[in-house]
């Protein structure tokens, strides 16, 4: 470590260059990316309203205009912070309401734009920095060295930069999972340099930090159960499986933290009992991908991504390099440092993942929806390979050094490369479902008088409103519920069916009198567009009001 103790004014001359960087990079075309199903949901709570509350107003066989969803998309004068708690409470409690709280305030001051809502995530981001130098300061007790370069790291990591531009809680889950931990450090080392002093410590106040940044973290995502028990584990290695002051004080402040999360506790678990005893358990679809390749996958994205979801194979192509590098990685820190450093990093990695991979792995594939809980071991990741990094650019002969700062250097450009491509785009991988809704929302634009049929089943309604962002005015919509039939207008003359089952759409067809033609098919869902010809026919249109061509 003695190698570490100062950083090059060359480390601190990139590390404000790359801080810059990511700051124009969260902040630049907030608006311009798909605002996808998670998202849509996430401003409906928000909101207040409960989602029976926005199908009983919207799916109602009625037309109505894009204007129509702004009152579930954001703070509004009908609903208080209480509606938006009790919101949550009662169809959503899988999320803890502090992120909401937050963002209700938030969009009460700056308005319920898309650019307002995630400037929010973006603003939260930039804490990550001094979290993540805290952290690396308590870990590794240097001053800059490795703290810096893992601050270059997150800086420009394109996982980060996901989450940091989504309407959504886990940009502020990693401030609160990086606050934590280094409070759970910083309590460790004060209670040994006491301990050492052969001073009393003061218990409550060493360790009441800890107790605080826990409660928070679980008030902001459930997941952080699993980090407090990757933390247990960690002080039970650290004590050599022995029940010693600091892991009776250890435990002593995780039952306050949770003491303090036991109202949500509550909410949660009458949730779940409700969900049981329901008659009407509708399940979200959701797909399944090989294990490995997604794990290979997400491994990657930490460091360089170019939307790994198209046909662009040089991610593919770049993963074994960063594979070895990790791998090196965790392979170095475990050689090198003592057991409080790695054995740290080893459960944060892998503690909170093994719940989420392995039933998957006896499914025999894992959720696509499951990457924002990786979330831990991307920065136990990160912490490994910045320690790597910062190592190996001071030790060794000069050939050794010049290799790594070779791929110091490949690794921060992979980043800039990848957050530019990011910041550009109008959609990515992470928008899921609605990763297609540009090319979607480009084939109703582009008619005359466009009107776009759903129903309320399945994904259907946060689709509805993922593209409503995307749509231009003159686009109408009628939504109905349980699939009845709707009452279409002969004004319109480009009519679209939005996910429609087989049974609906032949039933609508026959009804018309008309075929329908698919226009767009992904994994997630279909448009359809109806063929109007015969019933026009019937009607003695004037050759000026001619039906613009089909698509």
């Amino acid at each position: 470590m003695r190698h570490l103790k100062f950083a090059p004014s060359w480390l601190r001359f990139l590390i404000i260059f790359l801080l810059t960087m990511s700051i124009l990079f969260r902040f630049f075309n907030l608006d311009s990316k798909v605002f996808w199903h998670d998202e849509t949901y996430a401003l409906l709570r928000i909101s207040g309203y409960t989602i029976n509350e926005a199908k009983q107003q919207l799916f109602n066989n009625r037309v109505i205009g894009g204007e129509s969803f702004a009152q579930f998309q954001g703070a509004n004068p009908e609903k208080s912070l209480n509606d938006t708690i009790m919101s949550l409470a009662k169809q959503d409690s899988q999320h803890p309401p502090l992120y909401y709280i937050i963002a209700r305030l938030w969009m009460e001051i700056f308005g319920n734009s898309v650019t307002a809502i995630r400037s929010l995530s973006a603003c939260i981001s930039l804490l990550v920095f001094p979290c993540v130098y805290w952290l690396c300061r308590e870990l590794f007790n240097v001053p800059l060295s490795v703290s810096g370069v893992a601050i270059a790291l997150m800086a420009i990591s394109p996982i980060h930069l996901v989450y940091a531009q989504e309407a959504q809680e886990y940009i502020l889950w990693l401030v609160t999972i990086l606050l934590s931990s280094a409070s759970l450090l910083r309590a460790i080392r004060l209670e040994d340099e006491l301990a050492k002093e052969r001073q009393r410590p003061d218990i409550f106040a060493i360790w009441s930090i800890y107790a605080v940044t826990l409660a928070i973290s679980l008030y902001t995502f459930l997941w952080s159960a699993f980090i407090a028990i990757a933390h247990g584990i960690y002080v039970i290695i650290t004590a050599k499986f022995q029940f010693t002051e600091t892991v009776r004080t250890y435990l002593l402040a995780s039952l306050v933290g949770f003491l303090a999360f036991m109202p949500w506790i509550t909410v949660v678990i009458g949730d779940f009992f409700q969900f049981l005893i329901s008659a009407d358990k509708t399940t979200t679809q959701s797909s399944l991908i090989p294990i490995f390749p997604f794990l290979l996958m997400q491994l990657s994205r930490i460091f360089f991504d170019i939307d790994l979801s198209s046909e662009n194979y040089l991610g593919y192509l770049i993963t074994p390099f960063f594979l070895t590098l990790v791998g090196y990685s965790i392979y170095f820190v475990c050689r090198t440092t003592n057991y409080k450093v790695w054995s740290f990093i080893i459960t944060l990695i892998v503690v909170p993942a093994l719940p989420l991979i392995m039933p998957d792995f006896i499914a025999g594939g894992i959720r696509s929806s499951t990457e924002p809980y990786l979330i831990p071991s991307y920065l136990g990741i990160q912490v490994a390979v910045a320690y790597l990094l910062a190592t190996q650019v001071y030790n060794g002969n000069g050939s050794r050094r010049r290799i790594w700062h070779i791929i110091m250097a490949l690794v921060i450009i992979s980043g800039l490369i990848s957050s530019k491509v990011s910041s550009q785009a109008e959609t990515w991988w992470n928008k899921g479902m609605n990763y297609g809704n540009p090319q979607v929302a480009q084939i109703i634009n582009q008619t005359t008088r466009p009107l776009l049929i759903s129903d309320a089943l399945g994904n259907n309604y946060g689709n509805v409103f993922s593209l409503s962002y995307l749509l231009e005015p003159k686009v109408r919509f009628l939504l109905v519920n349980n699939q009845k039939n709707p009452k279409i207008p002969d004004s319109f003359t480009d009519v679209f069916l939005l996910n429609p089952s087989d049974t609906w759409r032949e039933t609508i067809e026959k009804k018309y009198k008309s075929k329908t033609d698919i226009v767009y098919s992904d994994n997630y869902y279909s448009i359809w567009k109806l063929a109007k010809t015969r019933n026009l026919r019937r009607r003695n249109i004037s050759p000026n009001n001619k039906l613009s061509p089909s698509l």
